[in-house]
C-alpha cells in the first residue's frame, strides 16, 4: 500500500512539474520589468503565445537569442535564461546593450521593420489601472 502512495505521489509531482514547465512562457501576459531598481513605465503588455501565432514566429531563437563572436547562433536558444542575464539594466563591460534597449530594439525594431506592431510607449506600457 506505502508503494503504490509513492508511486503515485511521484507521478502527479512529475506531472505537476511537466505541466509547469509547458506553460511558463504560454501564461506570460506582460514582459517584467522587476529587475529596474525603479522602473520608468509599467511592465509591457505582452501575450507571448497569441503575439507568435499572429506573427508567424516559430522559431524561438528570434526573440531568446544567443550571440556568439558577434552573430545569432542557428541553434541555440536562451529561452531559460531571463534576458537581464546578458542584458544588465546598465550598461557594463560585459553587457554592452543594456536591458531597456535591447527590448526596444527587438520589440520596436521588429514592429517598424514588418510594419505591424506597437510602436509608441503607451502602446506597451499602459498607464496603470489601464489594459
Amino acid at each position: 500500500m506505502m508503494q503504490r502512495t509513492a508511486i503515485l505521489a511521484m507521478a502527479l509531482a512529475g506531472s505537476a512539474f511537466c505541466m509547469a514547465l509547458g506553460f511558463a512562457q504560454e501564461d506570460m501576459q506582460t514582459v517584467s520589468n522587476s529587475v529596474f531598481s525603479r522602473p520608468a513605465r509599467s511592465a509591457a503588455l505582452f501575450a507571448h503565445d497569441s503575439h507568435n501565432e499572429s506573427a508567424a514566429i516559430e522559431d524561438c531563437g528570434i526573440c531568446h537569442h544567443v550571440i556568439e563572436n558577434g552573430r545569432r547562433s542557428e541553434t541555440e536558444t536562451s529561452e531559460d535564461s531571463p534576458c537581464s542575464e546578458c542584458h544588465a539594466p546598465l550598461v557594463s563591460g560585459t553587457h554592452p546593450i543594456p536591458l531597456r534597449r535591447a527590448y526596444h530594439l527587438r520589440c520596436k525594431g521588429c514592429h517598424l521593420a514588418s510594419n505591424a506592431g506597437p510602436v509608441m510607449c503607451a502602446e506597451c506600457h499602459p498607464r496603470s489601472g489601464q489594459k
